[in-house]
């Protein structure tokens, strides 16, 4: 199939190289000439692990390219549309650049032969999608149904293993408004061998948000029984292990850590609360995953204070300023909410992150920056692990033999709790009832 991608942001890139390498050709728009150059140069904007490989793949079997304007749509089978929906300052999704994509995707179809399917990726409340016939059908002059036809198709890729979770999918959601868009669909995905829900567009729009607010949910859940752990000497690994065996809860998303972070938790959880109160309902439960969260990251810095016995002209070394390790993206990364605690409370900040430094720079120009973890915790008065980096995971001996002041407060536990003490750290785990050292 020909294939037009509106947008190469993270699900666009991901999903427009994913395509290519299957066969289609797939050309990738957006109107950031920059970022263009670098896409057909084989440079993805972003780090996800093995991207850079897959984009000069299909780069170099001519199945992909890049482009500023939308000419391609004319030719498309299908065109999807993958920009950002930001949040708006009352959490609701702000839908400018869904609605420019269509009215420009609109102009293009004006001119094209083709039954044409424009199928919305990006996260959008209920209504959304079909709230866009209106503009294509203005804008090509064509009716829906006829001239083109409308889908809803909602990403499920995990920063950091996107490109698994492309080739390899729990399932496939397929929102459309009749057959022919169905079938556009199903041929576009033809050969994953995952479950497939076929429904209405409503449906795979909520479907989206349902799982994503379920998700942090479960994760705010852990994260609300490891300072229950902590202060009766229980391991939250093994609690969640336990909960984990029961089929019906499964071990997925059962981590405590120093909180949830990324582009999708907190931006979607926030959409669906404020479309649930512009319908006059009441989201108690979001609204309590939202500030469970909010806490979660202060509490790490909590932990920090009382086991340096105040935090004030200390230096803390932050490991850590992805979201998550695997990717460079620090949207409401805990580390964004700890080092404002951290320098809110008088302490002095040294970070580092094999791959965001960059990023986080913009927000935190003030602090010091390492090219190392050794480097990071040389002197610290004390370190916060954030982020899951395999590269962390050095012996405690060297964390003792490294920092002033051996106190490690470990977000993600990756330490082993009995070597940390026995090599004299004042070790203090998340989710982990603690001693001090010895």
């Amino acid at each position: 199939m020909k294939v037009s991608v509106v947008g190469s942001g993270y699900v666009g890139l991901v999903t427009g190289a994913g395509l290519a390498s299957r066969g289609h050709d797939v050309t990738c728009i957006d109107i950031d000439a920059e970022k263009v150059r670098r896409i057909n140069a084989g440079e993805p904007p972003f780090h996800e692990d093995g991207l850079a490989e897959l984009l000069s793949r299909v780069l170099k079997a001519g199945k992909f390219s890049a482009t500023t304007g939308y000419e391609s749509v004319r030719d498309a089978d299908a065109v999807l549309i993958c920009v950002g929906t930001p949040s708006r300052a009352d959490g609701g999704i702000d839908l400018a650049y869904v609605r420019a994509s269509a009215e420009s995707i609109g102009k293009e179809l004006a001119g094209s032969s083709k039954f044409t399917v424009v199928t919305v990726k990006s996260t959008v409340v209920p209504g959304t999608t079909r709230s866009l016939v209106p503009l294509l059908e203005k804008n090509s002059g064509k009716k829906v149904g006829a001239g083109f036809g409308i889908s809803m198709v909602p990403e499920f890729l995990r920063e950091g293993s996107a490109l698994e979770d492309f080739e390899a999918p729990d399932r496939v959601v397929i929102g459309a408004d009749g057959e022919k868009s169905f079938e556009a669909m199903r041929k576009l995905h033809a050969g994953f061998t995952c479950p497939f829900l076929e429904t209405t567009v409503e449906t795979a729009e909520m479907v989206k948000y349902a799982s994503n607010g379920f998700l942090a949910t479960k994760i705010g859940f852990v994260n609300e029984l490891s300072a229950m752990c902590e202060h009766m000497g229980i391991d939250i690994d093994s609690v969640a292990k336990g909960m984990g065996l029961d089929k019906r809860i499964s071990p997925q998303f059962l981590r405590a850590g120093p909180g949830w972070g990324g582009s999708c938790f907190g931006k979607d959880v926030r959409a669906i609360v404020a479309a649930q109160k512009d319908a006059g309902l009441s989201p108690r439960i979001l609204e309590a995953v939202l500030d469970a969260n909010d806490a979660q990251k202060k509490r790490v810095v909590d932990l920090a204070q009382q086991a340096t016995g105040g935090l004030s002209g200390k230096l803390v070394c932050v490991l850590g300023l992805a979201f998550k390790a695997g990717t460079d993206d620090i949207r409401e990364s805990p580390a964004i909410t700890i080092v404002g605690e951290l320098l809110a409370r008088g302490a002095r900040v040294v970070a580092y992150d094999p791959a965001a430094t960059a990023n986080f720079k913009r927000l935190y120009g003030q602090i010091g920056y390492a090219n190392s973890v050794e480097e990071a915790l040389t002197g610290a008065d004390a370190c916060i692990i954030v982020t899951e980096w395999p590269e962390f995971k050095i012996s405690a001996a060297e964390y003792k033999a490294l920092m002033a002041k051996p106190v490690v407060i470990d977000g993600r536990r990756l330490l082993d709790r009995k070597s940390a003490h026995a090599a004299g750290l004042t070790y203090v785990a998340v989710g982990v009832g603690n001693g001090g050292a010895g």
